[in-house]
C-alpha cells in the first residue's frame, strides 16, 4: 500500500514552513519529557492545537517562542535552527506570544502597556504610535486605551495581552488558551479576528475548547501525552468519531475517539 503524503511532501516547494519540529523533544522540568519526539510542519493559517491537560501544549508553545530549548530533535523558525546556541533576536522580532499567564504593570494604561512592549519587540520607534492604535482597535479596546491596567475587567487584560501579541505584525503568533475570560460576544469577535490574521500570519492557538478550534482554525493538531496523535482538517476530525463517542458536537466526539485511541481514558478529567 502506497503511504499517504505527508504534510510536507504535498507542501509548495516554493514557500518555506515557518514552523518546522522534526523529532522535537521539550522538557518541563528536569525529568519530565513535555513533548515526546514531535514532527510537525505549520505554515501560514489558523492551526488549532487541541489536547487534554498535561498533554504538552503549553510546553510545546513555550518551546515555540523561543522560551524554552529543545532537550533533543531540532526546531526551525522561518528556516532558522532554534537550539540556543545562536542570536535569537531576528528571530523572535517576528514571533507574538500571549503566555496563559503575563505580567504588566498595574499602573500602566492599556496604551502605555502595549506600546512598551512594542518597544521590548525593536518595533521603529516612529512605527510604535500607529502601531499600538491598530493593535487595540483590533481587540475593540479603543475606547479603553487610557485607562488604567488595573481597572480592566478579567476579559479586558486577556484582550490586551492579545493586543500586544500582535503590535509588531509578526509572521508567527502563538496564543495559549487565549479565550480565558472573555464573554461569548468577545470570544465570537475573537474568533473573526483568528479568521483575518490567518490570512497571513501563522497563528498557533492552544485551547481545550473544540468549538473555538471547528470556528476559526483550517488546520487542526490534536496533541496527548506529548505526541502528535492527529493533523488535518476540522471536517476529517469530525468524521473520525461515531455516535458512541462522548460529545456535543460531531467535532467533540471526533475529538474523543482520537484521544480514547491513543490512550487516554474516556471521561477523564
Amino acid at each position: 500500500m502506497t503511504p499517504a503524503p505527508s504534510a510536507a511532501d504535498i507542501a509548495p516547494k516554493t514557500c518555506a514552513w515557518e514552523i518546522r519540529a522534526t523529532d522535537l523533544k521539550v522538557r518541563a522540568g528536569r525529568r519530565k519529557t513535555a513533548v515526546d519526539g514531535l514532527s510537525l510542519s505549520l505554515g501560514t493559517g489558523a492551526h488549532g492545537l487541541l489536547g487534554p491537560n498535561g498533554a504538552g501544549k503549553t510546553t510545546l508553545i513555550r518551546a515555540l517562542a523561543t522560551v524554552l530549548r529543545p532537550a533533543a530533535g531540532e526546531l526551525e523558525l522561518f528556516g532558522t535552527s532554534v537550539d540556543g546556541a545562536g542570536d535569537l533576536r531576528s528571530v523572535r522580532r517576528r514571533i507574538g506570544y500571549l503566555p496563559q499567564e503575563f505580567g504588566y504593570y498595574k499602573r500602566f494604561t492599556v496604551r502605555e502597556f502595549v506600546e512598551y512592549m512594542a518597544w521590548l519587540k525593536e518595533v521603529p520607534k516612529a512605527d510604535i504610535p500607529a502601531a499600538v492604535q491598530r493593535a487595540v482597535e483590533r481587540v475593540g479596546l479603543a475606547d479603553r486605551a487610557d485607562e488604567r491596567m488595573k481597572a480592566l475587567s478579567g476579559g479586558m487584560v486577556r484582550r490586551a495581552g492579545i493586543a500586544q501579541a500582535i503590535v509588531n505584525d509578526p509572521a508567527v503568533l502563538l496564543l495559549d488558551e487565549p479565550t480565558v475570560g472573555l464573554d461569548p460576544a468577545q470570544r465570537m469577535r475573537f474568533r473573526e479576528l483568528l479568521q483575518e490574521l490567518g490570512r497571513d500570519t501563522c497563528v498557533v492557538v492552544s485551547t481545550h475548547l473544540v468549538e473555538d478550534v471547528a470556528a476559526a482554525c483550517s488546520d487542526v493538531v490534536v496533541f496527548a501525552d506529548g505526541r502528535l496523535v492527529y493533523q488535518g482538517t476540522p471536517r476529517d476530525l469530525a468524521a473520525a468519531g461515531g455516535p458512541e463517542d462522548p460529545g456535543d458536537s460531531p467535532l467533540e466526539r471526533g475529538y474523543s475517539a482520537l484521544l480514547s485511541g491513543s490512550g487516554q481514558e474516556r471521561g477523564a478529567w
